[in-house]
């Protein structure tokens, strides 16, 4: 309990303390006895005294502060009223209507300007109105304007929708084509500020500016319309004619465009249902419950006869605000140009079915006479090689019997000719077999080296007599093929090389191409030019009758018909002045192919076969040479060698072949290196697949190998080590 009222002033309660000091003190001085207990009341009541002055000074500093903050929170009181006055007089002078609402969402200032175009809901601004009362008032204004499809209420609910929005710019509609551009911008501590600007002026220049450039788009419209081969009819959403071009009026007996336009589109259906007559599979209900469709219509066409006779192809299509459009072409003169076409086609059809009989008969014809022609010549091609065979007898035996000298001269020439006889009666014989479909192919396994052999023994002869070098790389394949008509086939090209090459060389080689065995023929002939190309295949063909080669003109005649018979795809490269390649692609007996080796470094005795890998050896040791040949060769592999770096080059230039494998010598004499060849060749071949086989086993050469990517073979070369580098380029080649 206190002994004082703490409402009371300072004075009061000064006073106060002073009175119960008094009455302490009087009360101690009456009492008689002096024992402790008053002693100690006396000075408690002095304690008090002193507590009592110190906690009035503590109010009189306290009554002074607060004397001194009540005269600042004046002074400031004063500064807000004159900032406040100046904010409303500054916002007072803006053009457009402003409103500030707090963090809480209420109405804190705003200017005179502010709804000043809602008149009715003026009196209702006041400060402290809630936004969703504002946005309320604004929507239910009788001076707003809004579509016919939307109510005061969702006016307002997507003018809420908008306030949570950061900042939004917004047009809105008032009555007499007035319109307020309203802005809405949140402040830093949450609060909306927005702005209120009349663009009337604006908007009804724009929508000038607009409906000028419509009305020029529309003129724009029209003319391109009327430029049309095609009459137009466009349709609104509600299918009311909104335009047509000029062309309708000759198309369809309409009234002029100023009585249709805004006509109903089932109006003008009835109106044109006389008129009209619709082709098979399409009518006028049809038209109607398209054009009835408030939308997803898809585009149809169909075509209409006139009641004139005119023809008219129509073609509908829906436009993106559910408009559609109809376009009306005139086809009359396709259509009768179709029809008299149509007959047309039947005369000639008739006609051809009549000439194809009488083709037919003459064919038949044809054919029996070719049949009898080729039994003709068959007959008597063997007739015939009967009496030449003797005559070649009686000559052969009287060479023997007559002395050297003229008679002997005249006696070889006479060979020759029945030599020369013999062969085209043959080749004709041949001939009349392959285009009488008599020829019989017997085909089987077949090793190449086999037919390769003998050639190489029959045509060295003639061709080392011409001084042209002849190269027939043997083959460790074997295929499946006629024999007979294989080696006449492989013959006759070799032949014609022969005969055709003045100088250079003719090679023969075969690669592994899949599953066939690719035969290629290269001369560094005469070349064949392209549009001659064609012409070398056919009988008695030569490109120069006029010399003296021997040529029949009849061997790739027979080749081109053998191979046909056989299956086997003949192919000719050939540029004048350079040469020529036939190729010829055999299939490969994989029955007969031996079993491929082991790994490498594995000494085992199973056969290895490298299928016909072509490998360029370029190595000056003979000894050498000779037996990396046959090493590869043993490896089922086909070796070309060169003994020094330019007969390499020379060897590819005159070839125009890039071998599949190629194994240099470092050494290679004159101050050529092998690695100095491999780069030369990649250069002008492109990349190739090659190793370097040295005696040399100096750090140096070693890092020039790793640095080309180059295999390094010591010498003297590990067979292993070499199988298995050839053995690898194989299986690259195979995969390919």
């Amino acid at each position: 309990m206190s002994l004082i009222n703490p409402a009371d002033t300072v004075e009061q309660q000064n006073q106060k303390l002073l009175v119960i000091a008094q009455s302490l003190m009087r009360r101690v001085e009456q009492k008689s006895e002096e024992s402790g207990l008053a002693y100690r009341q006396f000075e408690r009541a002095a304690l008090l005294e002193n507590q009592v002055r110190e906690r009035t000074r503590d109010l009189e500093r306290t009554l002074d502060l607060l004397q001194d903050s009540n005269a600042r929170l004046e002074v400031a009181r004063a500064e807000t009223e004159t900032a406040r006055s100046n904010l409303a007089e500054a916002i007072e002078t803006i053009d457009e209507g402003f409103a500030l609402f707090d963090t809480d969402d209420r109405l804190v200032l705003f200017n005179s300007r502010f709804c000043q175009d809602l008149l009715d809901i003026v009196p209702d601004l006041s400060g402290g109105l809630p936004f969703e009362d504002y946005v309320s008032l604004v929507s239910e204004s009788r001076f707003l304007s809004l579509p016919d499809d939307q109510t005061p209420e969702d006016w307002a609910k997507k003018r809420l929708d908008h306030h949570r929005d950061q900042h939004v710019v917004f047009n809105v509609s008032l009555l007499r084509d007035r319109w307020l551009q309203v802005s809405e911008h949140r402040t830093s501590r949450g609060g909306t500020v927005i702005l209120q600007t009349d663009v009337s002026d604006i908007i009804q220049l724009e929508r000038q500016e607009r409906d000028k450039l419509r009305d020029q788009q529309a003129r724009i419209l029209q003319a391109t319309l009327d430029h049309l081969n095609q009459g137009v009819c466009i349709f609104d959403r509600n299918r009311t004619l909104v335009g047509w071009n000029s062309k309708m009026d000759g198309f369809l007996d309409l009234p002029k465009p100023r009585v249709t336009q805004g006509m109903d589109f089932a109006y003008l259906i009835d109106r044109l249902r006389d008129q009209l007559v619709f082709n098979e599979g399409f009518d006028a209900e049809r038209l109607r419950r398209w054009a009835n469709r408030a939308s997803g219509r898809t585009p149809i066409a169909f075509e209409i006869r006139h009641g004139d006779g005119r023809i008219y192809s129509v073609f509908a299509q829906e436009m993106p605000d559910y408009g559609f459009v109809i376009s009306f072409t005139d086809v009359t003169a396709e259509r009768e140009a179709a029809r008299a076409l149509f007959e047309m086609n039947e005369q000639l059809e008739r006609r051809v079915r009549d000439r194809t009989q009488e083709l037919g008969v003459a064919l038949a014809e044809a054919e029996r006479a070719n049949a009898s022609k080729s039994r003709f010549v068959a007959a008597a091609s063997h007739d015939l090689l009967q009496p030449l065979s003797a005559a070649k007898l009686f000559v052969s035996s009287l060479a023997d019997k007559v002395t050297p000298g003229d008679a002997q001269a005249v006696i070889g020439k006479t060979e020759k000719a029945l030599n020369g006889a013999q062969q085209i009666i043959e080749a004709l014989l041949d001939i009349s077999k392959l285009d009488a479909g008599k020829a019989i192919f017997k085909k089987q396994a077949i090793r190449l080296s086999d037919i390769l052999a003998p050639l190489r023994d029959e045509l060295a002869a003639t061709a080392a007599a011409k001084g042209i070098t002849l190269n027939i790389l043997d083959s460790s394949l074997t295929v499946r093929s006629d024999p007979a008509y294989l080696r006449r086939i492989v013959q006759n090209l070799l032949s014609n090389a022969v005969r055709y090459t003045d100088q250079g060389r003719v090679l023969l080689g075969v690669r592994r191409s899949g599953t066939n065995a690719r035969i290629e023929v290269w001369d560094t002939g005469r070349g064949i030019a392209e549009e001659d190309q064609e012409q070398i295949f056919q009988e008695f063909s030569r490109l120069n009758p006029d010399t003296t080669d021997g040529g029949l003109g009849l061997g790739l005649a027979i080749v081109e018909r053998a191979c046909n018979g056989l299956g086997h795809e003949l192919g000719l490269w050939s540029k004048p002045g350079s040469g020529s390649c036939f190729s010829l692609n055999v299939p490969i007996d994989t029955d007969a192919l031996p079993r491929v080796a082991g790994p490498a470094g594995s000494h085992s005795t199973a056969p290895q076969n490298l299928n016909g890998l072509l490998v360029l050896l370029v190595e000056n040791d003979p000894a050498l040479a000779s037996a990396l040949s046959l090493v590869v060769e043993d490896m089922g592999g086909e070796v070309i060698h060169a003994h020094s770096a330019d007969e390499a080059l020379s060897l590819m230039h005159e070839i125009q072949l890039i071998p599949d494998a190629f194994l240099f010598d470092y050494q290679l004499g004159n101050g050529r290196t092998g690695t100095e060849l491999y780069q030369q060749i990649t250069e002008t071949y492109g990349p190739v697949s090659a190793a370097i086989v040295s005696a040399d086993r100096t750090r140096e050469l070693r890092q020039i190998c790793k640095g080309l990517g180059l295999p390094l073979m010591p010498k003297p070369v590990d067979r292993d080590r070499l199988w298995a580098h050839l053995a690898q380029r194989s299986r690259e080649l195979n995969a390919t």
